[in-house]
């Protein structure tokens, strides 16, 4: 089984990345939605964040306080970082679950989304990795179109890895600063390259 990762900072375009290789029929995982799941109601990861951040931390129905956390992380680069290996190992586990399905499936290929690639999971896992690029003004404009401050926006980019520490994990790189035809070439390009060259037909 060929396993692709696709990884890149907040507002790079990851996830349309994603999104075009789901259409083109290979399975995506993707770790933002999996967190969800092991913080939803007496999830996974749910009693070890509640021993790192207390009863605060989560809801009356046992599911993750989000935005309590969110408010006390993205100010402490540790509290971040500890929140962010606990998330880590339970997403991981869900993923090792689909991933040895999926081989006894005999599927050939599947990609996993991460936006931080922690080198003990992420990029272990991946027999080869395509990081998402942007120019900063592009990533904040971005962002900002979600619903984010400005400020909030170059709060959160500020925490995350640079391009140049996501490149050093990478075997690709995937600029996403133009159009949205600019970044299907691009994609086209590497799945010819690297997925019929396995005989993969996409």
């Amino acid at each position: 089984m060929f396993i692709l990762g696709v990884t890149g900072g907040i507002g790079s375009g990851k996830s349309t990345v994603s999104s075009i290789l789901r259409d083109k029929g290979v399975l995506v995982l993707d770790a933002d939605e999996i967190s969800h799941k092991v913080t939803e109601a007496d999830g996974l990861a749910i009693e070890s964040i509640r021993e790192l951040f207390g009863n605060r931390a989560i809801n009356s129905d046992n599911s993750l306080n989000r935005k309590y956390v969110s408010s006390i992380v993205f100010d402490d680069r540790t509290k971040l970082d500890n929140l962010s290996t606990i998330i880590h190992r339970c997403v991981f586990e869900y993923m090792d679950k689909v991933i040895e399905e999926e081989r006894q499936k005999g599927t050939k290929a599947l990609v996993l989304d991460v936006p931080i690639p922690v080198k003990n999971g992420f990029v272990s896992r991946c027999n080869q990795i395509w990081v998402v690029t942007c120019e900063e003004t592009v990533r904040v404009e971005r962002i900002v179109k979600r619903g984010m401050s400005e400020e909030e926006a170059r709060r959160r980019m500020a925490m995350q890895m640079t391009d140049d520490e996501y490149l050093a994990l990478g075997d690709f790189e995937i600029n996403n600063s133009g159009t949205r035809e600019e970044l299907e070439t691009r994609i086209n390009e590497l799945i010819v390259a690297e997925f019929h060259s396995r005989g993969i037909r996409i």
